[in-house]
């Protein structure tokens, strides 16, 4: 993929990826016409690793380039990192309590965000578009830091980057698409949905690049900006998602392993 992606237009680059990513979310969404419903251990472990994987990308792919990109200046080398990381957090948190929805596996009783009378089959997708934002931010951003010229980014990087997310994205389609045919929606109503709530990565991710390209100075706040946002994703719902079934050990292990082979993708591939 990186010599596919190397004379491109970084934003056409961007654009590239987050098309992958958001085809990985059709991908797991798809599994919905060979099944109705899922081994629920099986999602647990899925839904940990995608939180490992987050969280790994966070730091290899964002955080460290930011805190390296900010050496040499006249300000702290912490504060770029540390004022996007939390603009990220709050940026999620505004949203989360605007923006209608309802986490996988709760009534209607627990939905979240402005209150409203849309069904509940619309609110289960609104949860997981939501966290899809950031990941396309992140890989947006990672593509035009390759453009900048930043010395600690690499195109190498940002498609290990890309490929990450892909792979944390499959169980998220799928815990859309099923619950949704538990609902009673049509296979065809179930997976449409469940890949629709992909379609922000590519747009998120465009947005990313185009705003590094305009104004390289931001860079290690965007790049921390997308790392904050990620992490309260993983923290606010991943996570929790992942546990509340009793599988502990098996989405903790899961975790463990999204981690290890996002940081092996980026060290490696980076």
């Amino acid at each position: 993929m990186p010599e596919l992606l190397k004379n491109m237009n970084p934003i056409t680059q961007a654009l590239i990826a987050t098309c992958f990513t958001w085809f990985v979310t059709a991908l797991g969404a798809a599994a919905v016409f060979v099944t109705r419903s899922v081994n629920k251990k099986l999602l647990d472990g899925m839904l940990g690793f995608a939180a490992g994987v987050m969280i790994a990308a966070s730091y290899w792919s964002l955080l460290a380039p930011a805190i390296e990109m900010s050496e040499g200046k006249d300000i702290p080398k912490w504060f770029p990192p540390l004022a996007g990381f939390l603009m990220g957090a709050v940026f999620l948190r505004i949203i989360d309590k605007i923006l209608p929805h309802l986490h996988l596996g709760f009534p209607m009783q627990k939905a979240e965000g402005i209150k409203t009378s849309w069904r509940r089959t619309t609110l289960l997708i609104l949860a997981v578009t939501l966290h899809n934002i950031p990941e396309g931010l992140a890989v947006g951003v990672a593509f035009g830091a390759v453009a900048a010229g930043i010395p600690s980014a690499d195109l190498a990087g940002a498609v290990a980057l890309a490929i990450g997310i892909g792979l944390q994205n499959f169980p998220e389609g799928l815990a859309v698409s099923m619950p949704l045919r538990r609902e009673g929606l049509s296979r065809l109503k179930s997976f449409w949905y469940g890949q629709l709530s992909g379609i922000v990565e590519p747009i998120a991710g465009v947005i990313g690049a185009a705003a590094v390209l305009v104004s390289k100075p931001i860079l290690p706040y965007a790049l921390s900006f997308a790392a904050g946002a990620m992490i309260f994703v993983v923290v606010e719902e991943l996570i929790p998602e992942s546990q509340r079934g009793g599988n502990t050990d098996i989405a903790t292990m899961g975790a463990v392993l999204g981690f290890a082979v996002m940081m092996v993708l980026d060290v490696g591939l980076g």
